[in-house]
């Protein structure tokens, strides 16, 4: 039998990608608890971009497994989503990009930066007290 039919249906599978990114946030977690000896680092905050190719589902779900059944469980994640942001250099304005048409809707210039939506960041932790 497929593991994969073992797996509820509204319940997504950490591919490796997401799965690395989740155990790189509790290593994070680790080393800045091993800095503050006796605090208790109770959330961590990510900031992950439209671009970034990260599956948010799937990274809320591996971070889950791997906290599981550990000295870091109940650590809550919390994924904040980024939008892709553009800025035209002809006249500066900052737009979101739809539809892959990176024309500026002001000025209608094609030449534009991406100026948010690749960050994948942690963000903060906060701690017990």
């Amino acid at each position: 039998m497929d593991t994969a039919e073992f797996r509820h249906s509204n319940t997504p599978a950490p591919n490796m990608h997401e799965l690395g990114i989740a155990a790189s946030i509790l290593d994070c977690v680790e080393k800045e608890a091993l800095r503050h000896p006796g605090v208790h680092i109770s959330k961590v905050g990510v900031k992950v971009g439209e671009l970034s190719g990260v599956d948010q589902d799937a990274l809320q779900f591996g971070f889950d497994v791997l906290v599981k059944d550990t000295p870091f469980e109940p650590l809550a994640l919390a994924v904040e989503y980024v939008p892709r942001v553009q800025r035209c250099s002809k006249c500066e304005y900052e737009f979101r990009m739809t539809e892959f048409d990176p024309r500026c809707p002001l000025c209608a210039d094609f030449v534009t930066q991406c100026v948010s939506g690749e960050e994948l960041d942690i963000a903060y932790m906060e701690v017990d007290e």
